[in-house]
């Protein structure tokens, strides 16, 4: 089976050696053929991009492997929906992940593809839940009165400060960032409302 190895470490002060050397140590142990080794060094987990495993999932398109080995999860993936995703797209693809610090996570066997579904399960678990919290919290927040989002017309403070503004000579764009508004709402008040004063160009002098 031909493998490909990645690592991460989230400093330039951490090294890759002990995760490498127990990689590489696995793959002899199950006479595995090594393609090529993945290294993101003084990336944090959190980062949505790394250069390394970007590489990694293209060359996982090309077919370069059969199967991706790595220290553990959290080296992989910055969150559990994160590293399903990942297995989900590896796996789309016909390729592997064995994590060799975590026993039992290891889709080449029947016993991984299982845990991996179960975890897969409980992150859209989460997701789900999440979204929940979420809608019922906005119901509540509007039957409380909250609006949300950026305003859609203006009160009548906000008006009378537009007339105020405008018949100083402010231009639309400038009344909107003083009031803190789209420049479309001062905008529509100016065309809708004729009570706001328009500024006249001023005639050219003879």
């Amino acid at each position: 089976m031909r493998v490909a190895l990645y690592a991460r470490c989230s400093t330039r002060d951490q090294t890759l050696d002990i995760q490498l050397d127990g990689l590489r140590d696995y793959a002899e142990a199950r006479d595995f053929e090594m393609v090529g080794e993945y290294l993101d060094e003084g990336i944090s987990g959190a980062k949505a991009r790394r250069p390394e495993l970007d590489r990694l999932l293209a060359d996982a398109h090309r077919r370069r492997f059969d199967a991706v080995l790595v220290w553990k999860l959290d080296r992989l993936g910055r969150s559990l929906s994160h590293v399903i995703r990942l297995v989900e797209e590896l796996g789309s693809l016909g390729v592997d992940l064995v994590s060799v610090g975590d026993p039992g996570l290891d889709t080449t066997s029947p016993h991984g593809k299982l845990i991996f579904s179960i975890m897969g399960a409980v992150a859209e678990f989460e997701r789900d839940l999440i979204k929940e919290r979420v809608t019922a919290g906005v119901k509540a927040a509007r039957r409380r009165g909250v609006r949300f989002g950026r305003p859609h017309a203006l009160d009548a403070q906000q008006t009378a400060r537009v007339e105020r503004l405008r018949a100083a000579g402010h231009s639309v764009r400038a009344i909107a960032e003083i009031i803190g508004v789209s420049k479309s709402v001062v905008a529509r008040e100016v065309s809708q409302n004729s009570s706001v004063v328009e500024v006249a160009t001023p005639a050219p002098s003879p």
